[in-house]
């Protein structure tokens, strides 16, 4: 995710947000890609990026957070305390840090992000680069085996990659997103993510497009990176038992990940080689960990709450954020094998590719309703997301609330015995759901 998405003014939650908004006002750009700004506030505070455990980097389209969510799981099986920096957030801005296991609290967000204010001065700088000196001032203090830092924004140039050599970098699936700011097609895309790929650092790169892995691969070996690809050096097969993982270390077998989805086989992979290629040399037990995951709005089931009671006896309510051409392949790879009848709620932000992901997933659901929460970040108009599903070759209706969506699927489906709802298309929906179905993230 990108520092574009941090909420406008009045919209951030809690005294935290009250003061990342003040600072939102020091830069005139919510986006502005650069290291300079950073690089000068990390010298006043005494470079804490120079002060972290080892680091494990991740960039990427689509999967970034789910791959942090395994990094996190399987180094906790190993006992390790793991630090956690992932962006956006949905429901509080203390999502964004885990320390050495558990979310950050306000107030130490708070202290912290009031001493980057007085460090910085008054200085230009965007609200997603204090965020990011705050992760490392956190980081530096808090006692830990491992760091996992997800990218906000590209790679070259985003705040996250003023760290010096982590132990491995990963760069998960590739699609168009972000065009305005990384490039018009997705080689020039791939060219930022790998901006992250530093000398001799091993590197480990999710299935992508053949011209995107050769720009990947030939990057890497500018830098002397050792270059490790899923589906040619490594591999990963579902089996009855689990999963079959194999690298040029020697196989591993592995338990179904706790993820949903077959694209979450893929993340756990690059989660797992990353970790053998770290040189951190974690037991083979370790790795049994991607069972126990949790990365909440990632086909994430409400089965509990507010939201879920809406619908009849029977039915099953699941979440997820996906937002992007990418993210709707991946998407109607987990609906054709779901029972049927689907019924999709569907809320994107105004500046994505509506017709482009919601195109694959029109084969696998019964209706669409097209859903913008008052309180939803950016979101795109509900005529929008109607015309862009028309485009697509299917139909929408208006919600055009999520509860207005679900009070229609009971009052006009509720006949039937068994249905599937899926709620998707965007972080901010996310957060909107979980917050009116009164979801505690932990």
């Amino acid at each position: 995710m990108s520092q574009q998405t941090l909420p406008p003014l009045g919209e951030y939650r809690g005294k935290a947000g009250f003061l990342l908004a003040r600072l939102q006002e020091l830069h005139p750009k919510l986006i502005d890609l650069s290291l300079g700004r950073l690089e000068t506030l990390l010298a006043r505070l005494g470079h804490p990026e120079a002060r972290l455990p080892p680091v494990i980097h991740v960039a990427g389209t689509n999967g970034k957070g789910s791959t942090c969510a395994n990094l996190r799981a399987i180094a906790e099986t190993a006992g390790l305390r793991v630090h956690v920096m992932t962006s956006p957030h949905l429901l509080s801005v203390t999502e964004r840090f885990r320390l050495a296991g558990k979310l950050v609290s306000e107030e130490l967000l708070i202290e912290t992000l009031e001493e980057i204010e007085r460090f910085n001065d008054q200085a230009p700088i965007t609200v997603f680069e204090v965020l990011t000196a705050a992760g490392f001032l956190l980081f530096s203090r808090v006692p830990a085996d491992l760091a996992v830092i997800e990218v906000g924004l590209g790679g070259r140039f985003d705040a996250t990659n003023v760290i010096p050599a982590p132990k491995a970098c990963i760069i998960t699936s590739i699609s168009l997103d972000h065009q305005a700011f990384l490039g018009e097609d997705i080689t020039a895309i791939a060219a930022e993510k790998a901006g992250i790929i530093k000398d001799d650092i091993p590197v480990i790169v999710a299935p992508q497009k053949k011209e995107v892995t050769d720009l990947i691969r030939t990057i890497a070996r500018r830098h002397a990176a050792p270059f490790h690809a899923l589906n040619e050096d490594i591999s990963i097969k579902e089996t009855p038992l689990g999963l079959e993982y194999h690298d040029r270390l020697g196989p591993l077998f592995l338990p179904k990940p706790a993820l949903e989805g077959p694209h979450q086989e893929q993340n756990a992979a690059l989660a797992v080689a990353a970790l053998r290629f770290s040189g951190l040399n974690l037991p083979e037990s370790a790795f049994q960990g991607i069972a126990h995951a949790n990365w909440p709005a990632r086909l994430q089931p409400l089965t509990t709450g507010k939201l879920a009671a809406f619908l009849p006896a029977g039915w099953s309510l699941t979440l997820d954020g996906g937002h992007n051409p990418g993210a709707g392949d991946a998407l109607a790879e987990v609906l054709k094998d779901w029972d049927k009848p689907v019924h999709l709620i569907v809320g994107l932000k105004d500046s994505k590719d509506a017709s482009g992901f919601l195109r694959p997933l029109l084969p696998y659901v019964e209706t669409i309703q097209a859903v913008a929460e008052p309180d939803q970040h950016l979101a795109m108009s509900v005529e929008t997301i109607m015309a862009s599903a028309e485009k697509a070759g299917g139909q929408a209706r208006p919600g055009p609330t999520i509860q207005e969506a679900l009070a229609y699927l009971r009052d006009h489906y509720g006949h039937e015995n068994r249905a599937r709802v899926l709620i998707c298309g965007s972080l901010y929906l996310a957060g909107c759901a979980l917050a009116q179905n009164e979801t505690t993230l932990l």
